[in-house]
């Protein structure tokens, strides 16, 4: 009997710590979204259930989970960046907490421990 898990403490710390930040930053968009703090664009959706997917993923040892954690947390970098070309730099410090974050969690996935960790996940699994 396969079981699932939400977290994975047994995991490197880097990706441990990418999980909680992704359930964290994906589940507080969801609240703020439906409180009315933000506007809940299509965006802004896809990238909060992505971020949860994605720990999920990563909690359960799918590449699936690495590949779709990589991908959203570029994801607003590189909507930050785009807007701050197009537009002035201001919208860097616009949320300057956030990407902060932002960072910190690409640096978390992309680090040399996490990415040789994720390697060693077995293509396919059952289930």
């Amino acid at each position: 009997m396969q079981t699932r898990v939400w977290v994975n403490p047994r995991q490197p710390q880097t990706l441990y710590i990418a999980q909680l930040l992704m359930y964290f930053q994906g589940g507080f968009s969801l609240v703020f979204a439906m409180l009315g703090a933000r506007s809940l664009g299509i965006y802004t959706l896809t990238i909060a259930v992505g971020k949860v997917m994605a720990a999920f993923g990563i909690a359960n040892e799918r590449r699936w989970g690495y590949r779709l954690g990589v991908v959203v947390a570029v994801m607003p970098l590189a909507l930050l960046l785009l807007l701050a070309v197009a537009d002035t730099p201001r919208w860097l410090w616009a949320d300057a907490i956030g990407l902060l974050f932002d960072i910190a969690l690409v640096a978390l996935l992309l680090h040399p421990m996490s990415r040789d960790y994720q390697r060693h996940w077995p293509k396919r699994q059952p289930g």
